[in-house]
């Protein structure tokens, strides 16, 4: 398992022999700009319809042929635009040659960003639970603490990827909460420091999960670990 990480919520997963695309925001991440040749990958998978996590996801899955995941509502709109999709919903997923994707509850909103505030509903916000080589991976998206965050984790996870940056999804301290539910090897803290409404200490997050017996790795723009 490989993970590089771009800023914000945006990775790339490479685990079975594919390399998964999650939330792609590269071209005009604050965090850092990525050109999409860079970003070879097979699948570009969704959590929700908002610009910060869709804005590159077709002209990315359009320039390597990949295929798009996302829940039905988006899948359909990207489906429109020509893209080759799998839609799933929370609590579906689907086998595929290489490994598993299962798609979990997140909570959160999922529209697609009109202008004069004329937002377009996409249906439901989600995570990802990939599995594959005998590895669990989970990428939470945009999402407040719940309960059966425990039932994700049920059957143990390698990486979790959590937000923390508070204000639209969980902060710091729920963060740390997840991660007693989740119980995964190794989390990283991601949709921080993007703007200023969601400004935290990743490294205090790190030191307080420590504290409570979470192992933390803090990334930066650009790195890339095996974990």
């Amino acid at each position: 398992m490989k993970l590089k990480y771009f800023g914000h919520s945006a990775f790339l997963l490479e685990i079975g022999g594919v390399r998964l695309a999650i939330d792609p925001f590269l071209k005009a991440n604050p965090h850092g700009a990525v050109k999409l040749t860079s970003v070879a990958c097979e699948y570009v998978l969704c959590t929700h319809a908002h610009e910060d996590h869709i804005c590159d996801a077709a002209e990315l899955a359009k320039l390597h042929g990949a295929t798009l995941v996302a829940p039905f509502e988006l899948a359909e709109h990207f489906a429109a635009l020509g893209a080759a999709t799998i839609d799933l919903m929370p609590g579906g997923g689907i086998d595929l040659p290489w490994g598993r994707l299962d798609m979990t509850p997140a909570t959160h909103s999922s529209s697609i960003e009109g202008a004069h505030g004329q937002n377009r509903a996409m249906g439901v916000a989600s995570g990802y639970l990939i599995r594959a080589e005998g590895r669990a991976f989970y990428h939470a998206g945009d999402t407040a603490l719940f309960g059966d965050m425990r039932l994700i984790g049920r059957h143990g996870l390698d990486v979790a990827c959590v937000p923390i940056g508070d204000r639209y999804t969980m902060g710091p301290a729920d963060a740390i909460d997840a991660l007693g539910l989740l119980k995964p090897r190794l989390a990283i803290p991601m949709h921080y420091n993007t703007t200023e409404q969601i400004r935290t200490d990743p490294h205090a997050f790190a030191v307080a999960a420590g504290q409570a017996g979470h192992a933390v790795r803090v990334m930066a723009p650009g790195e890339t670990i095996s974990p």
